[in-house]
């Protein structure tokens, strides 16, 4: 019951850091208020939060802020027991109905697990990665194909299903890595998600080395036109530092 509580605060409060979210409810409130002196002010402050969130210096500034010091710390005299991929790097709506896997814009996620299962430098790989219903395919699914027609035992690979965010990630994980005695692991997930990974998966009692991928900050300060991908990097930045907020005051990710 928690946790479903947590899963369905835990969206609404997603949906709120959106800086989309913020222009429509500047829109709605000037619609709602059409007929008073300060109407033209929430339109203005609705365009102000678009072009804002939608030009690079602010994206690169947030994910700058989101990335920082994050570094791999995997050591290169081990032979990983495995390599925990994250999800969020697929598209199961898509993947659903095109029967291949969809890559997402965190798709490096997917990509790294399987270059360190290729080079050798671990033995399985777990995928966490579930979704609202374990009874239709979920993200470990399309992942777990990709990486079988890519040449990958399926018997290397293990499928963690039900988790819906970081917390479900860290407890559904640390119960399939007791049960197979793994000892060394890989966390790999996007560099802005790192930390609140890390702490999380830690909290749940796994030692874990961190192999961050998906960088997003670039240094594209000079450019001040509007751009969707811009705006979407604002958008992964904020809700990622606010996430990290969250955890911590509910004790998931240290305190």
């Amino acid at each position: 019951m928690i946790r479903s509580v947590f899963f369905f605060l835990s969206k609404v409060f997603d949906l709120l850091l959106a800086p989309l979210t913020w222009a429509l409810l500047f829109l709605g409130a000037a619609l709602l208020w059409r007929r008073r002196r300060a109407a033209p002010w929430l339109v203005a402050a609705a365009g102000a939060v678009l072009y804002l969130f939608s030009v690079e210096p602010v994206a690169d500034g947030l994910s700058r802020l989101a990335e920082a010091g994050v570094r791999s710390t995997m050591r290169p005299d081990v032979t990983y027991d495995a390599a925990i991929v994250l999800g969020g790097c697929v598209d199961p709506a898509a993947s659903r109905v095109s029967g291949q896997t969809e890559l997402g814009p965190a798709g490096e996620r997917a990509v790294a697990g399987f270059e360190l299962f290729h080079s050798g430098r671990v033995r399985n790989l777990l995928l966490s990665a579930g979704g609202p219903s374990p009874d239709e395919p979920v993200e470990a699914d399309f992942i777990a194909a990709l990486y079988q027609r890519l040449g990958v035992p399926a018997d290397r690979i293990v499928l963690e299903r039900e988790s819906r965010n970081t917390r479900e990630n860290a407890e559904q994980s640390a119960r399939l890595v007791r049960e197979r005695g793994w000892k060394t692991l890989l966390l790999v997930t996007s560099a802005a998600h790192m930390p609140r990974a890390a702490a999380t998966f830690r909290r749940s009692g796994l030692a874990v080395d961190l192999y961050p991928v998906d960088h997003r900050y670039g240094d594209r300060s000079w450019i001040l036109v509007p751009r969707s991908d811009a705006f979407d990097r604002s958008t992964v930045a904020l809700r990622e530092l606010a996430g990290r907020l969250v955890y911590r005051g509910a004790g998931y990710a240290g305190s």
